[in-house]
């Protein structure tokens, strides 16, 4: 999946959440997407690729990053509890390893793992619902445990 159309579809599937609101406190390069005033998400530029920031539970987050090229720690944030995504394409670490292929067929990507929709809604569905676990429960605009089906996922 190209890095546009990671952002693309990140932004649908955000906004489709209630409470979400778009916000710009870094520059008008950088969109901020809140719940209730809480960062879940943010898109940018990473030296030129569109990238998305996300909140992940830590286990999740270095299993993920093992598994996809397309996912790294979280520029400019947290690394245990922030991924960065960015399409594949180009090279899908933090935007500098073009010319430096993981793997034999130079795509950066590890045979068989492919980053697909399915994925980014998941990953952009659990970042919301860790930063609306952490309000008080009065506060939250859905219940983090069942919202979009999640009470199978624990």
């Amino acid at each position: 999946m190209d890095p546009d159309t990671v952002l693309r579809l990140a932004h649908e599937q955000a906004m489709q959440y209630p409470s979400v609101e778009i916000d710009h406190p870094f520059g008008p390069e950088n969109t901020v997407y809140k719940v209730r005033g809480k960062m879940f998400m943010m898109a940018f530029r990473l030296r030129g690729i569109p990238s998305i920031n996300l909140k992940i539970d830590p286990l999740d987050g270095e299993v993920l990053r093992d598994a996809y090229a397309e996912i790294t720690p979280g520029y400019h944030m947290n690394k245990k509890h922030w991924i960065t995504v960015a399409g594949g394409g180009d090279d899908g670490s933090e935007g500098e390893a073009a010319d430096e292929p993981d793997d034999e067929d130079g795509n950066g990507q590890e045979p068989g793992e492919r980053f697909d929709s399915d994925l980014l809604h998941d990953l952009v569905l659990e970042s919301y619902c860790l930063v609306v676990a952490k309000m008080p429960r009065k506060d939250r605009p859905v219940d983090p445990v069942t919202f979009g089906g999640r009470d199978a996922m624990g």
